[in-house]
């Protein structure tokens, strides 16, 4: 049975959907002002394994991930660059969607944008506004969440409401009646966009924006909330409290957040000068090792960024393509979809996947499911060369078992032969070229000039392996 982390108890629960065997699922996703660093890369893989591996368990899952496309950061940079804040928004979408999908992140079945839903979210507040639990500030008709009304206020964060009611007189605002209130309409501003609203031209706060969005995908009450850890407070915390004061249930059930990106054991900032985009990141490593990387640690552990640990994945990623190499895996295993049953392979196997299936079941522990894959791969390359038809079958398996983590689908000869992040590094074409020489002087006793050839690939990095049927190499 499958057993989660909620945040909003501290403590794994047993997983109960709402409505039978369907789960909806709102993670908040990338205000889109820049290009997406290495921290976005670890929380929205987190969310695609998660997401996988509920379909894998047979769930009918509405998985929706949004776009934060009106905000401070949006409208200066726009502003800075002179140009419209949607051209700016547009653009970086579409860099966030090649940056996901480089990463072999599956799409959401929803992707709203905030700018689209301007009157749910103006519906909202004035609905809180009707129920007392907002008001309207001044003549200019900024609109704030009143916090005094909401008793369970920061029941996520577990934040000490008079600590942070004291640090907030640091910076007086009069327009509030509490120095907690936030915004959930902010009046128009010279060089803003704006929509109108009753209380005047303006546009939405932060927060309301997702309360809107999740709504009116999953409801009023869903059963997965998720995003990074260092949005419980403010954002999940103002989001629950608008939320519930506005239809007066519960907002989510299931509170998942990922844990942080460290570069060599530092936060990972722009001042240290160590933030890195993952375009940067990929510029340096194949896809598939920064993917096995992020999905290495426990979601909700910090996770250090560092080249050692980035080879270290990738060498795991040569060890499981390594055992897949040579095998003649049924057709089933390259069909692989979302939604594959469990049945679909045969009984090859089949303990290891009751394993996975336990570890994953323990609120997505990925360090465990794939310990079990080690353990599968190692008892591939041990019955290989005796029983190439067991062999082929837990291939299938421990490529079956590696699509809830998005690990494992290329073809073995392919990743194995494909340069990591080395400009100049040998052509497959270069390669092949040189052990053809090789075997043509082997072919006629010129040991010499074989084993110069073998001595010249493996200086490059390439490691050759010499069987009855040929020669076959990978990059070491």
């Amino acid at each position: 049975m499958l057993t989660i982390y909620n945040n909003l108890t501290r403590k794994k629960e047993l997983f109960e959907p709402i409505d039978g065997n369907k789960v909806g699922m709102y993670v908040c996703g990338v205000t889109t002002y820049d290009f997406c660093h290495i921290g976005h890369g670890r929380t929205f893989v987190s969310f695609d394994v998660i997401s996988r591996y509920l379909r894998f368990r047979g769930y009918d899952l509405n998985f929706i991930r949004n776009i934060t496309d009106i905000d401070d950061k949006i409208i200066n940079r726009a502003n800075e660059n002179e140009e419209p804040f949607d051209a700016l928004t547009e653009r970086f979408i579409k860099e966030m969607h090649k940056d996901f999908t480089s990463l072999g992140m599956l799409p959401p079945d929803q992707e709203p944008r905030a700018t689209d839903h301007i009157h749910g979210i103006i519906s909202i507040i004035e609905t809180l506004i009707e129920k007392g639990a907002a008001y309207v500030a001044g003549q200019a008709g900024d609109v704030y969440y009143r916090v005094s009304q909401f008793e369970d206020y920061c029941c996520l964060s577990k934040q000490d409401v008079e600590q942070l009611k004291s640090g907030a007189r640091v910076d007086v605002d009069d327009r509030k009646e509490d120095p907690l209130d936030f915004a959930l309409w902010k009046s128009v501003k010279p060089n803003e966009p704006f929509w109108p609203s009753p209380w005047g031209d303006g546009r939405p706060g932060w927060h309301i924006e997702c309360s809107a969005m999740s709504m009116s995908a999953l409801g009023e009450t869903f059963d997965i909330h998720g995003g990074g850890s260092d949005l419980q407070f403010p954002h999940h915390d103002n989001e629950i409290a608008q939320s519930e004061a506005a239809t007066g249930k519960q907002y989510a059930k299931t509170w998942i957040h990922t844990g942080m990106v460290q570069v060599d054991k530092e936060k990972m900032s722009k001042s240290l000068d160590n933030f890195f985009t993952i375009r940067e990141v990929l510029k340096q490593y194949d896809a598939e090792s920064v993917r096995m990387f992020l999905v290495s640690a426990h979601y909700r552990s910090q996770l250090n960024y560092s080249t050692d640990n980035i080879n270290t994945a990738g060498n795991a990623l040569e060890r499981f393509y390594t055992a897949l190499r040579g095998l003649d895996l049924p057709l089933s295993s390259r069909e692989s979809s979302r939604e594959s049953s469990i049945e679909s392979c045969t009984e090859a196997g089949i303990e290891y996947e009751a394993r996975f299936i336990a570890a994953m079941d323990d609120d997505f522990n990925t360090p465990e499911a794939i310990a079990v894959l080690f353990e599968l791969a190692k008892e591939i390359n041990q019955v290989k060369a005796d029983d190439p038809n067991l062999a082929a079958e837990l291939g299938a398996r421990l490529k079956r078992l590696g699509m809830p983590l998005g690990l494992l689908q290329q073809d073995p000869d392919q990743w194995l032969q494909t340069a990591k992040g080395d400009d100049g590094a040998l052509s497959s074409e270069d390669i092949e070229g040189l052990i053809k020489q090789r075997t043509e002087a082997r072919a006629n006793k010129d040991w010499a000039r074989g084993d110069e050839i073998r001595n010249q690939l493996t200086e490059a990095g390439i490691l050759l392996e010499d069987t009855a049927a040929g020669t076959s190499w990978r990059r070491g």
